[in-house]
């Protein structure tokens, strides 16, 4: 099942574009936000991983730790096909020895201690390196693209990542919503994968109508860099001025029990009803995704970007308003 062509904000791509041609082309370093306390029975392991997803570094630590993989924290997913730096936290009750873990692709960089696991989103944001490669256009060209990025934001889309391969996981959704029983971690891809594809529609509608970044009455709205939200009654002078310093975002809702966009895209009334059924509770997302600390380089047939990035967004969503993008490597 393919996924849908979302509308991009700023036009048509500028230039047909490869990204992963080597892991080391796509270079993420998580950035924790917080500091460690010293103690407790917890060690934090910061990872470099290569051609590893996390959920498999996770159980391999696990392993060598002699502790339940359930105990090993994360606070995001970070791209296999790449070159990844990651806080992981381990139980220290058996004290490993990390000086002695041999993983093919893994390496600790840094071991500190902590008295709380880390938990999913801990993480205040990503920095991004990525190499893009193909016939670039004019750099008067180029400059105004990126600089709109920089200056607007892009709407801040769930990544293809999040649908799986060929969009398989839009299936499992379905089978799930159709009343299947699923393993607990394909039952949490189906959940995922489902609201990221209704808040994906409802942003696909906003960009159409030019209202994503922009605040409307009735909407619910993001403080920047938070998961703080408000809803808004009359639109006044000070959240129109907020909103244009990107101090505050529209936002709209991940799909759960009681809440759904009021007008909720056609046929996926059974999403619903699953979404209601399981009691998944309802949140909020950002329908603008900031970009903070963009810098480019451009050489002879590749362009070279580093940028910022808040927890739970997608480098792709950045990318996807640049240029056609396709991966050397299966997202």
């Amino acid at each position: 099942m393919p996924l849908p062509v979302w509308a991009r904000a700023h036009g048509a791509p500028l230039f047909p574009a490869n990204i992963r041609t080597t892991p080391e082309e796509f270079d993420v370093t998580e950035e924790l936000g917080f500091d460690f306390d010293g103690a407790g029975e917890h060690d934090y392991l910061y990872v470099e991983k290569t051609g590893a997803n996390t959920e498999w570094v996770a159980r391999q630590l696990a392993r060598f730790a002699e502790v339940p993989a359930r105990d090993v924290g994360y606070s995001g997913m970070k791209d296999r096909h790449a070159v990844t730096r990651q806080w992981f936290s381990v139980p220290r009750w058996n004290a490993p020895v990390w000086s002695k873990l041999d993983i093919e692709g893994v390496s600790v960089l840094e071991l500190e201690r902590h008295s709380r696991k880390l938990r999913r989103g801990a993480h205040k944001s990503n920095r991004f390196r990525i190499i893009v490669r193909g016939e670039l256009p004019q750099s008067t060209v180029l400059e105004y693209g990126l600089a709109l990025i920089r200056d607007s934001g892009v709407p801040n889309y769930f990544g293809p990542q999040r649908f799986g391969r060929n969009a398989a996981n839009l299936e499992l959704a379905n089978s799930w919503s159709a009343g299947k029983r699923l393993a607990k971690h394909k039952r949490s891809i189906a959940i995922s994968c489902t609201r990221s594809f209704l808040f994906n529609e409802y942003l696909h509608a906003r960009v159409l109508d030019g209202t994503w970044n922009r605040i409307l009455r009735g909407d619910v709205a993001n403080l920047d860099g938070t998961g703080s939200v408000f809803d808004v009654g009359e639109v006044d002078d000070t959240l129109v001025r907020r909103c244009a310093e990107m101090d505050i975002h529209p936002a709209g809702v991940l799909c759960g029990d009681g809440a759904v966009p009021a007008d909720f895209p056609e046929g996926h009334d059974n999403w619903r009803k699953a979404l209601f059924k399981a009691r998944v509770k309802a949140g909020h997302r950002s329908l603008r995704l900031r970009v903070d600390d963009l810098q480019w380089r451009r050489d002879e047939r590749c362009l070279r970007l580093e940028f910022r990035l808040g927890r739970g967004a997608f480098a792709t969503s950045v990318l996807r308003e640049l240029a056609s993008v396709a991966s050397q490597a299966c997202l």
